[in-house]
């Protein structure tokens, strides 16, 4: 599977951004898929993840209530809507895939466990 994220920009605290993640590969279905994103200075972390069927979801803390992560199977792409920008939310961004059906919340935030990664795209929020 190779990703190809998209959808970054600056924008003023308060505002929206839509990230997508495009997936090649006949098997984007099966995958579950999750983005991350790192700072600089700082180490990559988790921020949302969505299951296979799209049927689960997982958020970090700081983020929920702001972000939704959603998926199009017909379109083998994964999206990201970003609402209430903060400062503190700039970063790369980055989708990546993992395979697996079981336990998808208690993987969904470990970045080891994902097989295949984008090649991210930056998020700057202006205070």
């Amino acid at each position: 599977v190779q990703l190809q994220a998209s959808g970054g920009g600056l924008v003023q605290a308060g505002g929206s951004l839509r990230l997508s993640c495009a997936a090649s590969g006949r098997t984007f279905s099966s995958y579950n898929l999750g983005w991350f994103r790192q700072a600089p200075g700082k180490e990559r972390e988790f921020v949302a993840a969505i299951n296979w069927s799209g049927g689960m979801t997982s958020y970090e803390d700081s983020v929920k209530g702001r972000f939704t992560i959603s998926r199009d199977n017909a379109k083998n792409t994964v999206y990201l809507q970003m609402n209430s920008l903060k400062p503190e939310d700039t970063a790369l961004y980055y989708c990546a895939a993992r395979s697996g059906t079981y336990y998808f919340t208690y993987y969904a935030s470990r970045s080891r466990e994902y097989d295949y990664w984008g090649q991210g795209t930056q998020v700057t929020v202006s205070s």
